[in-house]
This record gives structure tokens, C-alpha cells and sequence, in this order.
């Protein structure tokens, strides 16, 4: 007996929607519990589908048409990075000339993952080649801009070394511009060394070699200048020394550096921010390195201008000595002494008459004192025959009634004294 029943007449019904047991999300995926892969498939297309049209810019490194399909692969200009791109005829149609490898375009891409084979394509809705006129247009505008920032004020520049022992070289492996640099630089000054680093000067790895010697070189005590050379080339070419990270590399180094790119026409963004413009390459080691041979000249100029400056300040100075010498105080140098000589004696002279007509004359003044003293003396008073009557107690009699019958007086004459007693 059937126990399932089939399907009424007249259609078949849905089974009943079970209850998903999947995880939600990515994370909550295990070994135990998985998605199933178009699972995975979906989701990221619908990740993907999310994704707006971006514009990249890069250059074509392969390019193969199949019918009325263009597949691309394009690199990062200066990194290596790269991406299969894939154009219908229709936008294939819309440039005016068909693209070669090497060319340098933007172009706008739209993701998409083809979920039977998970494979991701990046759809070209839009091509064009950069030309020489955009390029230029856009090194304009990143010049204005850096400029703006200062990058390449004057006096950010540092200045360079009057003679460098060890010169830090950037250049392209055994390049022209290498051994023009170092031939030039040891034949104006044999001593000097140099610490090279061989790099890509152009291409998708030249920024980044650049930049990690120049750090490298930069960090070096030895180092004293930099020097970052190259020979010509077109603009493409020369591209990487306009580049924006490399100009703010030169731009934090604390080594002074020297921009060496192309020729005289070449003006990459490099020689902005440098501290230093050269030229060429050979341009460079002139500047950077004195000429020994002109610094012997002017060592040799130098010494004879010494010698002559020595000789005038010489002889200038014999003939003050000589007119000095023939001054009549050092021709005869005694007469200065005898005429100090003269006026010691003239001056004593009249310092001892002085002297003596003061003494003289005070003398006299004394004796004539003395006289007068002596005529008021008491003494002088004795001598002419008077006597001094003193009482007891050594006072003066000068009244007869101050002396009592019987008082013992003291009588004082001109030689000696003697007493006498008063009569009742």
C-alpha cells in the first residue's frame, strides 16, 4: 500500500520551506558546518556587483583580440601590481587609434564575478591613452600642488659640502650617467669616494629602488651629499623622478641632494624639490667637487699675496723705525737725561734756599720769643733783687694782715729760698 499519497489532479503542490541551518555570516562558517560554495559564489558577486565604476590609470603590458573581445593587462605605473582587463569591440571602437603595448592609459572598470567559475574579470567600460598633453597637464597641476605645501621653497635647500670625502650615487646599473659622474668627480679631486647604489631609473620598480636608497644613503653618517643621476629620455621615461612619493622622500632626507636627470631641457619634479639642480650628470660632479688644480692656484695666488702683503708691512715698518731712529731724543738719548738732570739740580737748589730762609727766619722768630718769655718770667723778677713771701699752705703773701704773729713764712729769692717767722 502507498503511504504517500501523489499529487491531487490538477497540479503539484510545494513541499513545506524548512528552516535554514546554514550560518549568516562568513565567520560563523566551520568544518562542521559549511557554506556550500555557490553559496560563497553569491555573496561575493553580490559584494562585488556593489563595487562602483572606478577610473585606474596604467600602462599595457599585453594586449590579445579574440573576435569581438580585447583582453588587457595592465600594470601600475610605479609598483608592481597588475590586472586582466577585458573590452568589447564597442569601447575597443570608440578610440581613435588602436592601443599598442607600452602604452600609457586610464580607463574605467566595473568588477564582476562569474559565479559558475568564480572567476573575477574587471569589465572596461571606458578607454583612453594618456597623451603627452595630459601628462604634462597633470605634472603641472602636482607641481602647483607640492609647490603650495612649501616642498620647494628656497629656503628649505640645504647647502652642500665645500669638499665632500663620500658622495652617496643613485643611478642606473653601470649607466653613462654613473661613469660620468665618477670620472668627472675623481679627476677634480682624486681623494673623494663614493658609495653607489645601482637602481631601475625607469619602469614600475624605479620609485620604489630609489626611494630605498635613498634612505639607505640618507642614513649613512659617511654620506655627506646625495646625488640622484640619470642620462635622457623621453617624458615617459623620465616619469618616475616626478613622482609624488619620491619628491617627498627627497623632500623629509636630511643628506643634502643633488637632482642629475637628463639634459639641460629635462625639468622632472625631482629638480624642484632638490637642494641642488645640475644639468647633466657631468654637470653635477663639477659642483659638487672643487677642482684640485684650481684650488692649488688659488692656494699658490693666496701665498703670493701673503708674501707681498708680509713684505709692504715690513718695509713700512723699517722706515717708521728708521724715521723713529733718527728723531734727535733717540739720536742722543743722554740729552734727555742730562737736561731731567739740570732741572733736579735747579729744582733742589731752590728747594734748599727755601728751606733755609724758612728755618733762618723762624729761628729769629723764636729767639725773639724766647725773649719776651723770658722778660715776663718770674725769675726774670727774682734777679732784679724782689722776693716771693709764701704762706704755709705755698699761697702768695700779699697783705701784711693775712700774716698772724709767729706764722712761719717761705721767702723765695733769686738763688735759694729761706723761712722767716712773722714778729708779734
Amino acid at each position: 500500500m502507498n503511504q504517500n499519497p501523489g499529487p491531487p489532479a490538477g497540479g503539484q503542490l510545494d513541499a513545506p520551506a524548512k528552516p535554514s541551518t546554514l550560518p549568516a555570516t562568513a565567520l560563523e562558517t566551520s568544518a562542521e558546518n559549511p557554506w556550500p560554495l555557490r553559496l560563497l559564489s553569491q555573496k561575493l558577486k553580490s559584494h562585488i556587483d556593489r563595487v562602483p565604476p572606478t577610473w585606474i590609470e596604467g600602462q599595457v603590458i599585453e594586449l590579445n583580440r579574440r573576435n569581438n573581445v580585447t583582453y588587457l593587462t595592465l600594470r601600475d605605473t610605479e609598483a608592481e601590481a597588475s590586472f586582466s582587463l577585458v573590452a568589447w569591440g564597442s569601447v575597443m571602437a570608440r578610440l581613435e587609434f588602436p592601443l599598442e603595448p607600452g602604452s600609457r592609459v586610464v580607463a574605467q572598470l566595473k568588477p564582476d564575478l562569474y559565479v559558475k567559475t568564480g572567476r573575477l574579470s574587471m569589465q572596461t567600460r571606458d578607454i583612453r591613452p594618456v597623451g603627452l598633453g595630459d601628462l604634462l597637464a597633470r605634472l603641472e597641476r602636482l607641481r602647483h600642488a607640492l609647490a603650495a605645501e612649501g616642498l620647494f621653497a628656497l629656503e628649505r635647500k640645504k647647502p652642500l659640502p665645500m669638499l665632500p670625502h663620500r658622495i652617496g650615487l643613485i643611478t642606473g646599473r653601470d649607466s653613462d650617467a654613473m661613469k660620468d659622474v665618477i670620472r668627472n668627480a675623481s679627476l677634480r679631486w682624486p681623494a673623494v669616494a663614493f658609495e653607489v647604489r645601482e637602481v631601475a631609473v625607469q619602469g614600475v620598480n624605479a620609485v620604489t629602488q630609489i626611494q630605498r636608497a635613498l634612505v639607505e644613503l640618507d642614513a649613512r653618517e659617511d654620506v655627506e651629499v646625495i646625488v640622484i643621476a640619470r642620462g635622457g629620455g623621453s617624458l615617459e621615461d623620465l616619469l618616475p623622478f616626478s613622482s609624488e612619493d619620491l619628491i617627498r622622500a627627497v623632500s623629509a632626507a636630511h643628506t643634502p641632494v643633488v637632482s642629475a636627470i637628463g639634459h639641460e631641457a629635462d625639468r622632472p619634479l625631482l629638480d624642484e624639490v632638490a637642494d641642488l639642480r645640475a644639468s647633466t650628470p657631468t654637470d653635477a660632479a663639477k659642483r659638487i667637487v672643487p677642482d684640485v688644480n684650481e684650488e692649488l692656484a688659488r692656494i699658490a695666488q693666496a701665498r703670493q699675496m701673503l708674501d707681498r702683503r708680509v713684505d709692504q708691512l715690513i718695509r713700512v715698518e723699517s722706515e717708521r723705525l728708521t724715521a723713529i731712529r733718527s728723531r734727535p731724543v733717540l739720536a742722543n738719548p743722554a740729552s734727555m737725561v742730562e737736561a731731567r738732570h739740570e732741572d733736579l739740580q735747579r729744582l733742589s737748589s731752590r728747594a734748599y734756599n727755601c728751606i733755609s730762609a724758612a728755618v733762618h727766619r723762624d729761628s729769629d722768630r723764636i729767639a725773639h720769643l724766647r725773649a719776651q718769655v723770658r722778660s715776663l718770667s718770674p725769675q726774670n723778677t727774682l734777679d732784679r733783687g724782689y722776693a716771693v713771701v709764701q704762706l704755709p699752705d705755698g699761697s702768695v703773701l700779699r697783705d701784711s694782715s693775712d700774716a698772724a704773729a709767729g706764722t712761719r713764712l717761705r721767702v723765695r729769692v733769686a738763688v735759694g729760698e729761706l723761712s722767716a717767722d712773722v714778729a708779734p
